[in-house]
């Protein structure tokens, strides 16, 4: 089967997006699949050899530390350009609808060559033209970016509700283009359950592929740091949750001495910078950025506890990688994570700074109930989440698409 795979970013630092185009594709080809990926900027790293790599350039306005950057002149190429400058103007994230007019203008060349294209999370206006086109099609949605929107404009002051609003304006558009979209894969039962819900689609739309874990990087390590915790989050973002716990810490102290390491990439002055300072935890939160897959599965197997905060999820790929690290879970039972974790790990109820103490500070004093969530953690991922079973169960649902006629 011939495949094109989009991403309007796929580096993996950048999120699961970017762990998704990397896995999935070697799955692909390793299945005998012919894959090329179309990726926006930042581009994927270490893609398998295999897999054909065709870069689609945008003018990258969040790819430097002032954001949106400043554009000259001179480096507008197209209407396109035009398109995503402008609407990144009015406040609201624009890279995937500019990626998928791009991407319509490249398959007006290329479209023969492919027997499936797979959107990964776009859901822009640009696809439409490709349904029109009669080209098979299949989007993965991860979670309804509703659910973001939602959370941010309830903690948002009220004078920057507005530009919250704005920045979240492409959500209307990815919900059109879902109920236009035939075959949609979800990553979980929750997530899939929630898009049904919030962007008001046809029950029985969605097919469910959980996401893998590569368990021969991610796996226990001999040694961990007495009191260690980590956490893999986009911290700014009140979605995640961390400032309950960096409360959470800020009371564990006092009895265990314990360390956070922090796995973010933070706005400097930020609300999560800021929230350290205030708590005076400085001197035990280490702020991680830019890490390798063995650097990260190396911290998280150092780790005594892993702890996820989220206020939703719609997977969460950090998580996995922590069960198949065989670290420890402390999770909110929010979203998807119950789902993901079932009996491997401890769940509380989200946004509850008190909960979390509770939690992390039973588990700091049980070796004994640390081993046993290790080890249903590591059985868990093992028996679950094969990224050859995800790419499995992704190809199925392609050839659902061709054979009945579920063109986008």
């Amino acid at each position: 089967m011939r495949i094109g795979l989009l991403s309007y970013r796929s580096k993996p630092h950048c999120g699961g997006q970017g762990v998704y185009v990397r896995y999935l594709s070697r799955g692909l080809v390793e299945l005998g699949h012919e894959v090329e990926v179309f990726s926006g900027q930042p581009y994927p790293e270490e893609l398998d050899p295999r897999v054909k790599l065709t870069k689609v350039p945008s003018l990258d306005m969040f790819g430097g530390p002032d954001f949106p950057r400043r554009v000259r002149w001179q480096e507008f190429r197209d209407r396109y350009d035009w398109l995503e400058y402008l609407t990144t103007k009015t406040g609201t994230f624009a890279e995937p609808l500019a990626f998928t007019y791009r991407i319509a203008h490249l398959m007006r060349a290329r479209a023969a060559d492919f027997d499936v294209i797979h959107d990964n999370q776009s859901l822009g206006y640009g696809l439409l033209s490709l349904k029109r086109r009669g080209i098979p099609l299949v989007a993965t949605l991860h979670h309804p970016i509703s659910r973001d929107r939602r959370v941010e404009l309830s903690a948002a002051p009220l004078r920057k509700k507005y530009g919250v609003a704005r920045w979240y304006g492409f959500v209307r558009m990815q919900a059109r283009v879902a109920r236009r979209m035939p075959m949609l894969i979800g990553v979980s039962d929750v997530a899939s359950a929630d898009a049904v819900a919030d962007f008001k689609l046809p029950p029985g739309r969605f097919r469910v592929v959980p996401l893998g874990v590569d368990v021969d990087v991610f796996r226990p390590v001999a040694d961990r740091v007495p009191g260690r915790i980590v956490a893999v989050a986009s911290a700014d973002r009140p979605l995640k949750g961390v400032a309950y716990l960096l409360d959470a810490v800020a009371k564990l102290r006092v009895d265990h001495p314990v360390e956070l390491q922090l796995v973010s990439a933070l706005e400097p002055g930020g609300a999560t910078e800021r929230r350290i300072a205030e708590l005076g935890l400085q001197d035990c939160v280490t702020v991680r950025t830019g890490l390798t897959d063995a650097e990260l599965a190396a911290l998280l197997g150092s780790a005594e506890i892993m702890c996820v905060p989220s206020l939703y999820e719609g997977f969460s790929l950090p998580t996995v990688e922590g069960l198949a690290c065989g670290t420890p879970i402390v999770a909110s039972r929010a979203g998807a994570l119950p789902e993901v974790i079932g009996d491997a790990g401890v769940l509380v109820e989200p946004g509850d700074a008190g909960a979390l103490v509770t939690a992390l500070d039973a588990l700091l004093r049980s070796p004994a109930e640390r081993a046993r969530l290790s080890a249903a953690g590591r059985a868990r991922a093992e028996e679950k989440y094969s990224w050859l079973s995800v790419a499995r169960a992704t190809v199925e649902a392609y050839s659902d698409a061709i054979r009945e006629g579920k063109v986008a």
